[in-house]
């Protein structure tokens, strides 16, 4: 048995007063959506479970990737590079209807998606893109044109796999009200949350949005930074190098709804593929009719101008039966 210490006092209980509820702290809380930093203070009121600090914003993007039945190995490839470049993506099997598409509202609802990429192939030829906010809204429809995956490409640049991105957007972007939707929607939808679980805690890539040709026309570059002599790399000299992949979406529709609801803009510029590729084959039917109508034309010409028989027809007739002389 330990001998107690002589000269121990024994502690008396102090009574703390309960702290003030009625002050609420102050405390500088940083908000990140899409990769665009915003310092705000704001109030650190206890939430439901009595937690400090409940009132903080956090942004829980999360993006649900999935395809339509019939997609081509190219446009499948297209879908991998976005799933590599994007780390707050969660990928989904095939979706085997293409006519419900409420389907992938509930579909997200159990993934804990808050926004939804849609691939979606017609006739195995043509790619379109559906952006939309999961479950209420809005919702895009892009056709894609000039698709160019990483391993078509093969360019130089380089940069870190789940690093968070740098939006750049055209300042076309802010002069039309549709296209002020569509900024919306790509910075939360491309924007990589802060603080993400796959995401790396650096920025060495920018995701170019332009619009040209009432398209928008997506590029991806690496930011290089040229090494200084003591080792430390300046910001002056940064380039841009081009990584890929490439492509160029043409806005079709914009639904106030996810994937249905009033349609809020209406491209008047957009002509199916189907539509282009019925004139192209009435194109190629009108040379054969053009080539038709020479060759009749000719006949009746041939017809009408016959030659007439002159009288020296037979005068150098049955030449070839005679002999030659052998002297």
């Amino acid at each position: 048995m330990a001998k107690k210490r002589k000269g121990t006092a024994k502690t008396a209980a102090v009574a703390i007063p309960p702290p003030d509820d009625t002050i609420p702290k102050k405390r500088k809380v940083v908000e990140s959506d899409g990769g665009l930093l915003a310092a705000a203070t704001a109030a650190a009121v206890p939430g439901p479970s009595g937690r400090e600090g409940a009132g903080v914003f956090r942004n829980k993007e999360r993006v649900l990737v999935l395809s339509s039945r019939g997609i081509t190995h190219r446009y499948r490839h297209l879908m991998t590079d976005l799933c590599e470049l994007l780390p707050h993506i969660k990928k989904e099997p095939k979706l085997d209807t293409k006519d419900d598409r409420s389907v992938i509202n509930e579909v997200a609802e159990l993934k804990g998606c808050t926004s939804t990429i849609f691939f979606e192939t017609r006739k195995h030829k043509d790619l379109y893109i559906w952006l939309s906010k999961t479950p209420n809204g809005p919702s895009m429809k892009f056709h894609v044109l000039n698709v160019h995956t990483l391993a078509e490409l093969k360019l130089t640049g380089n940069h870190l796999k789940g690093s968070r991105p740098v939006l750049s957007f055209d300042a076309s972007f802010d002069q039309q009200p549709h296209l002020q939707v569509m900024k919306e929607v790509l910075a939360q939808v491309f924007g990589t949350p802060k603080s993400h679980r796959k995401s790396k805690p650096f920025v060495d890539h920018v995701l170019s949005f332009t619009v040209a040709d009432n398209r928008v026309w997506i590029r991806n570059y690496q930011i290089v930074l040229p090494p200084t002599k003591k080792g430390l790399q300046a910001v002056e000299g940064m380039s841009l190098v081009e990584v890929g992949p490439r492509m160029c979406l043409n806005p079709i529709r914009i639904f106030a709804g996810s994937f249905r609801g009033q349609v809020l803009y209406d491209n008047p510029d957009y002509v199916s593929p189907n539509t282009m590729r019925a004139k192209e084959k009435r194109a190629s039917g009108a040379k054969y009719v053009d080539k038709v109508k020479k060759k009749a034309r000719r006949t009746v010409h041939m017809e009408k101008f016959q030659r007439q028989a002159g009288e020296l027809d037979d005068a150098f007739h049955g030449e070839d039966d005679i002999e030659p002389d052998s002297n």
